[in-house]
């Protein structure tokens, strides 16, 4: 079910949402947060249907916030607010609500979205794009116990990455760290299946992808090891090699969707980590409301300190049989090194 409300108010908004969840017959709310989309025309269609993907896993209530350019001096005096009401099918498992913003208006959105809130339920806000510098001191950003951003969709995704660090608060999290999860979780479960000093990393992707970039620091973070960036075709991340006194780790993704896990003395295995989609990304980060210390840590390591060491190199494509080589030199007997210096323990 759809209702348009042109020049309307933020109280005609609730009481749509209300007569609406009445025609339907489910007038008791059953959503368990208030998710705030700040988005433009552009890219409004696309964000609003990963944020109804999202809420088939978590039910809410979805507001997107749209701020209409104004192009002569008389149009950006005039205020005015249009809002479309969706609930039912149109809505996924919640309610959306679109929220237009003409004028004057467009600078004070938190005035708009405060009243339609859920009550007693978190609020996040999700920025697909045009995130603000500081999240936490954005008025709408202000609202939120959570505050989501993508600094792959940024022009300067790395300038990106030193500017959330520097302005990061408990409760900012990226979707170019959500990418990672699966890379990480299966990186420490290889530790966990051969546990060995790690000496030092490599991590191999795209140039400008600020997940490959933080894959890196959580890596030189949490072991305390040099680690090394090097480029590739892609698709994004596309291997991980760590060093350890008892052999070669290497995670290799050539086609962005399987990968092949290489250890000493274990026969390869195939994991799938295939690229996700922007609803999955978003249902993830909604299963926690609470500061992801980690990302905090890993962020505020830097990408000026990873590269401290030298330049970032280009890695050609690997072929097939440089790749097995690969796998091949991971199952081997570690060679006999110079004792290493031992590294932070994780």
């Amino acid at each position: 079910m759809k209702i348009d409300l042109t020049e309307t108010t933020s109280s005609k908004i609730n009481q749509a949402l209300v007569s609406a969840r009445r025609a339907i017959g489910t007038p008791a709310i059953g959503m368990v947060l208030t998710l705030v989309v700040v988005t433009d025309e552009e890219n409004a269609y696309d964000a609003l249907k990963s944020a109804g993907d999202a809420s088939r896993e978590h039910p809410s209530r979805i507001i997107a916030v749209i701020k209409r350019v104004s192009r002569s001096p008389r149009a950006r005096r005039d205020a005015r607010l249009d809002a479309e009401v969706r609930v039912g099918s149109d809505a996924g498992t919640g309610e959306t609500v679109v929220l237009r913003l003409h004028g004057e208006l467009a600078n004070h959105a938190q005035s708009v979205v405060l009243p339609l809130l859920l009550p007693d339920a978190p609020v996040v806000v999700w920025w697909p794009e045009g995130a603000p510098a500081d999240p936490a001191k954005d008025p709408l950003g202000a609202l939120a116990q959570r505050r989501i951003t993508d600094t792959y969709s940024a022009e300067l995704p790395l300038d990106e990455l030193a500017v959330r660090a520097a302005t990061y608060s408990p409760g900012d999290t990226d979707l170019a760290w959500t990418r990672i999860t699966p890379w990480r979780s299966m990186l420490a479960a290889a530790l966990d299946q051969q546990p060995a000093e790690v000496v030092g990393a490599t991590v191999e992707g795209e140039s400008d992808n600020p997940s490959c970039e933080l894959l890196a620091m959580w890596l030189a973070d949490r072991l305390g090891v040099p680690v090394e960036r090097t480029l590739s075709g892609g698709p994004g991340l596309t291997a991980v090699r760590m060093e350890t006194k008892n052999g070669v780790i290497v995670l290799d993704r050539a086609d962005g969707s399987l990968a092949t896990l290489s250890m000493q003395n274990q026969p390869d295995r195939a994991v799938a980590l295939k690229r996700r989609d922007t609803a999955e990304l978003l249902a993830e980060e909604l299963r926690r409301l609470d500061p992801d210390n980690t990302y905090a840590s890993a962020v505020k390591f830097g990408v000026d300190r990873l590269h401290a060491g030298g330049e970032v190199k280009a890695a050609p494509v690997a072929s097939a049989e440089e790749k097995a080589n690969r796998a091949a030199e991971a199952k081997a007997p570690a060679a006999k090194k110079a004792p290493a210096k031992k590294a932070a323990s994780k």
